[in-house]
Protein backbone atom coordinates (compact mmCIF):
# COMPACT_ATOMS: atom_id res chain seq x y z
CA UNK A 1 0.00 0.00 0.00
CA UNK A 2 1.26 3.52 -0.75
CA UNK A 3 2.39 5.42 1.84
CA UNK A 4 0.41 8.64 1.48
CA UNK A 5 -2.80 6.27 1.12
CA UNK A 6 -1.72 4.71 4.80
CA UNK A 7 -1.14 8.54 6.29
CA UNK A 8 -4.80 9.48 4.25
CA UNK A 9 -6.32 6.58 6.18
CA UNK A 10 -4.99 7.15 9.51
CA UNK A 11 -6.01 10.91 9.48
CA UNK A 12 -9.54 9.93 8.24
CA UNK A 13 -10.11 7.38 11.10
CA UNK A 14 -8.23 10.03 13.49
CA UNK A 15 -11.12 12.41 12.03
CA UNK A 16 -13.99 10.10 12.40
CA UNK A 17 -13.13 9.69 16.36
CA UNK A 18 -14.68 13.40 16.79
CA UNK A 19 -18.76 12.82 16.67
CA UNK A 20 -19.09 16.34 14.42
CA UNK A 21 -16.49 14.99 12.01
CA UNK A 22 -17.89 11.82 11.72
CA UNK A 23 -21.37 13.12 11.29
CA UNK A 24 -20.28 15.95 8.55
CA UNK A 25 -18.60 12.33 6.76
CA UNK A 26 -21.68 10.62 6.83
CA UNK A 27 -24.15 12.81 5.70
CA UNK A 28 -21.78 13.84 2.74
CA UNK A 29 -21.82 10.40 1.97
CA UNK A 30 -25.48 9.92 2.36
CA UNK A 31 -25.74 13.13 0.40
CA UNK A 32 -23.92 10.64 -2.80
CA UNK A 33 -27.55 8.47 -2.74
CA UNK A 34 -25.31 5.55 -2.68
CA UNK A 35 -26.10 2.69 -0.49
CA UNK A 36 -23.05 1.33 -0.65
CA UNK A 37 -20.93 4.70 -0.21
CA UNK A 38 -22.98 5.18 2.83
CA UNK A 39 -22.36 1.63 4.15
CA UNK A 40 -18.48 2.13 3.59
CA UNK A 41 -18.58 5.61 5.56
CA UNK A 42 -20.67 4.13 8.33
CA UNK A 43 -17.82 0.95 8.71
CA UNK A 44 -15.30 3.36 7.99
CA UNK A 45 -16.72 5.44 11.62
CA UNK A 46 -17.07 2.03 13.13
CA UNK A 47 -13.25 1.07 12.34
CA UNK A 48 -11.74 4.19 13.86
CA UNK A 49 -14.27 4.00 17.07
CA UNK A 50 -12.86 0.25 17.51
CA UNK A 51 -15.35 -2.39 15.51
CA UNK A 52 -15.65 -4.78 18.11
CA UNK A 53 -16.14 -1.72 20.86
CA UNK A 54 -18.84 -0.27 18.62
CA UNK A 55 -20.70 -3.83 17.95
CA UNK A 56 -20.51 -4.80 21.43
CA UNK A 57 -22.38 -1.11 22.29
CA UNK A 58 -24.98 -1.93 19.17
CA UNK A 59 -25.95 -5.81 21.05
CA UNK A 60 -24.36 -7.41 17.84
CA UNK A 61 -21.87 -9.62 16.67
CA UNK A 62 -18.48 -8.07 15.47
CA UNK A 63 -18.81 -10.25 12.38
CA UNK A 64 -22.44 -9.59 11.79
CA UNK A 65 -21.62 -5.93 12.19
CA UNK A 66 -19.11 -6.75 9.40
CA UNK A 67 -21.95 -7.98 6.73
CA UNK A 68 -24.53 -5.41 7.62
CA UNK A 69 -21.85 -2.67 7.03
CA UNK A 70 -20.85 -4.66 3.74
CA UNK A 71 -21.71 -3.42 0.30
CA UNK A 72 -24.25 -5.86 0.02
CA UNK A 73 -25.39 -5.06 3.73
CA UNK A 74 -28.99 -3.88 4.58
CA UNK A 75 -29.15 -2.61 7.96
CA UNK A 76 -32.15 -2.30 10.10
CA UNK A 77 -33.31 1.07 11.44
CA UNK A 78 -32.70 -0.47 14.78
CA UNK A 79 -28.88 -1.63 13.86
CA UNK A 80 -28.32 1.55 12.65
CA UNK A 81 -29.34 3.43 15.56
CA UNK A 82 -27.54 1.26 18.01
CA UNK A 83 -24.45 1.92 15.79
CA UNK A 84 -25.08 5.64 15.46
CA UNK A 85 -25.44 5.51 19.52
CA UNK A 86 -22.31 3.40 19.77
CA UNK A 87 -20.20 6.14 17.70
CA UNK A 88 -21.68 8.94 19.83
CA UNK A 89 -24.35 10.00 16.91
CA UNK A 90 -27.75 10.56 16.38
CA UNK A 91 -30.18 9.85 13.45
CA UNK A 92 -32.18 12.79 11.96
CA UNK A 93 -34.56 13.74 9.52
CA UNK A 94 -34.29 17.89 8.22
CA UNK A 95 -36.48 19.17 5.76
CA UNK A 96 -35.17 19.24 2.08
CA UNK A 97 -33.78 22.89 0.79
CA UNK A 98 -36.55 24.10 -1.81
CA UNK A 99 -35.43 26.88 -4.36
CA UNK A 100 -37.08 30.09 -3.80
CA UNK A 101 -39.01 31.13 -7.22
CA UNK A 102 -38.31 33.91 -8.88
CA UNK A 103 -41.31 36.44 -8.31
Amino acid sequence: MHKGYRIYEESLREALRDPREAAEYLNACLADGSREVFLLALRQVAEAHGVARIAKAAKRGRETLYRTLSSGGNPTLETLLRLFDAAGLKLAVEPKRRSRKAA
